[in-house]
């Protein structure tokens, strides 16, 4: 294999990785391009596709992946488990993602939230989490919160993820509409979560508040049961979307400084009326307009707004797909420095484009293909990075 180190992709909100029936009728990476996983590992790259909850928020889904790379029980943490009212423990994986994950470094690639799931996942194996280490015994921890692991993580690679929020939360917050679309998700997850399709086709994994039962283990709670648990809490993927959101999980994660970050983000919209001319999938089209057209809050949680935030990718402003605003950064100008962003050239496009859908195959073959070169290349410290778009 041309890397030594194996990349690891996470998806995004409602997302799937291969070991989702879905992934086999349509691969998340690479979507109407075909299966982007096979086609580097065609090119010599190892590389493989985790699978997390589609709405769960960053810490859980951390966890989720954490367990899939060490082939474990997932644990959510006794601190955390608490405050959201979850059970601490989720399903088990019998055997790792892939064999000799912790006798070599990973680079971790993420879409959408699971830009944010990546950071949060290197930043507690780097540091671990102190509430966690004060609410379970000493023989009661998950090695994840422990800390101490980042030698793991060779590099971070954030592509259209919301690091900063996204406005379009805000505007549905105005809306009084978030409760009901986080209602309906709920219900449709719970419903579907009990029927022949989960565990085949699909996998919402949120066993945790017992919407879909813990496979061979036990059964799901009553629906209404279930439902009541997720109305009152804030551990879902929405939250993190949110500026609130964002703003509370850059507080907590903090940039390692032996590991490599790059973040890229997109713009769909053209010309001063941001008009959503490069948005290929329909869906995205009205709310790249809402976006660029409606009115922008002054200030939110440390972020001033100005007309650049009218630039998006159909679901994330532009601004907000660079790095998080408390954290170090540069423009990408061929060198690569650990423990600081490199923010790279913005890609041209809409937010399901960057993953394979609706894209150009051979743009994004490239656009991946450049990507792989770059990481690899930092594991032999390269002194020239030839600049990637």
């Amino acid at each position: 294999m041309k890397n030594k180190y194996p990349f690891v992709f996470v998806h995004g909100m409602f997302g799937w990785g291969s070991a989702v029936g879905l992934d086999k009728v349509s691969p998340y990476w690479g979507s109407t391009t075909g299966n982007l996983m096979k086609h580097l590992t065609d090119c010599g790259y190892e590389c493989y596709s985790a699978s997390t909850g589609p709405v769960s928020s960053a810490w859980d889904c951390a966890c989720e992946l954490y367990a899939q790379l060490t082939g474990t029980r997932v644990d959510y943490g006794a601190a955390h488990s608490k405050a959201h009212s979850h059970e601490r423990y989720g399903r088990t994986y019998k055997k790792p993602l892939f064999e000799g994950f912790g006798e070599t470094k990973i680079h971790l690639i993420g879409h959408s939230h699971g830009g944010q799931v990546i950071r949060l996942l290197a930043h507690l194996l780097t540091y671990g989490d102190e509430a966690e280490k004060a609410a379970a015994a000493e023989n009661d921890l998950s090695d994840l919160f422990t800390g101490g692991k980042g030698h793991l993580i060779s590099s971070v690679t954030s592509i259209c993820a919301p690091n900063n929020g996204t406005t379009l939360y805000y505007l549905a917050e105005k809306a009084n509409i978030i409760h009901p679309v986080a209602r309906a998700i709920d219900f449709a997850m719970a419903v579907f979560g009990r029927t022949f399709i989960h565990g085949r086709l699909v996998d919402y994994q949120l066993e945790q508040y017992g919407l879909t039962p813990l496979r061979g283990e036990k059964k799901a709670d009553k629906i209404i049961t279930a439902m009541n648990r997720m109305r009152d809490t804030d551990d879902n993927v929405l939250t993190d979307l949110s500026f609130k959101g964002a703003y509370e999980l850059n507080r907590k994660i903090e940039i390692a400084p032996d590991i490599n970050y790059f973040c890229y983000t997109s713009n769909g919209s053209k010309g001063e009326k941001h008009k959503p001319q490069n948005i290929k999938f329909p869906f995205l089209k009205p709310l790249s307009s809402i976006i660029a057209n409606k009115d922008l809050p002054s200030q939110q949680y440390g972020l001033t707004f100005d007309e650049s935030w009218r630039e998006n990718d159909g679901l994330v402003n532009t601004p907000s797909g660079r790095n998080p605003i408390d954290e170090p950064a540069k423009e990408f100008d061929g060198n690569i420095e650990p423990g600081i962003w490199n923010v790279m050239p913005v890609l041209i496009g809409d937010h399901g484009q960057a993953a394979g859908l609706f894209a150009n195959k051979e743009k994004l073959h490239g656009f991946y293909g450049n990507l792989a070169e770059m990481l690899v290349s930092t594991e032999k410290d390269a002194d020239f990075i030839r600049n990637i778009r």
